[in-house]
C-alpha cells in the first residue's frame, strides 16, 4: 500500500474549484525513477484516482491544485510565498529545501544561443489560447 498526500482545504477554499494534478513517484529513496504527472482533474476525481493507483502500489501519491497563473507577477507572487513559507519552517528542512532549489536552478536542458530560445513570456492572451486548446483535448 502507497501514500496520498494532498492539502487539507476547508469546504469554501478557491483552490478546490481550480484543476488538480497527480504526481506518482517512488515511496522510498531505494526506488529511483522519474515520477508521473497526471491531469488535469476535478478535484474528486484526482483524489480516487490517486487512492486507486497507491491501493495496491508501494508509491507515493501527490495530489495538488493547478495554478491557472497568466502573468509572470503571479507566477512569482507563488514562487515568493513558497520561499516565504520555507523560511518559517525548521532548519533541516529550509537547508533541504535551498539545496534542492539550488540544483533546479543550476540545471538547464537547452542553449540560451538557440533561436527558438524566447526571453519574453507568452501573453496572457496566448495562455488563456492553450487553455482552451488543452480543455477542447481533454473533452474530445
Amino acid at each position: 500500500m502507497g501514500a496520498l498526500v494532498t492539502l487539507d482545504l476547508p469546504a469554501d477554499a478557491p483552490a478546490l474549484t481550480l484543476p488538480w494534478i497527480i504526481t506518482f513517484g517512488p515511496m522510498n529513496d531505494e526506488e529511483e525513477w522519474e515520477p508521473v504527472v497526471c491531469g488535469p482533474y476535478e478535484r474528486a476525481h484526482a483524489l480516487a484516482l490517486a487512492e486507486a493507483v497507491v491501493a495496491d502500489e508501494d508509491l507515493m501519491a501527490v495530489v495538488e491544485p493547478l495554478q491557472p497563473h497568466v502573468t509572470v507577477a503571479q507566477i512569482e507572487g507563488d514562487i515568493a510565498a513558497s520561499r516565504l513559507a520555507a523560511e518559517n519552517e525548521d532548519v533541516e528542512t529550509a537547508a533541504l529545501d535551498a539545496e534542492l532549489a539550488g540544483y533546479e536552478e543550476s540545471y538547464h536542458d537547452h542553449d540560451h544561443g538557440d533561436d527558438d530560445h524566447t526571453h519574453e513570456p507568452p501573453s496572457v492572451e496566448e495562455i488563456r489560447a492553450g487553455f482552451s486548446r488543452i480543455a477542447a483535448k481533454l473533452s474530445s
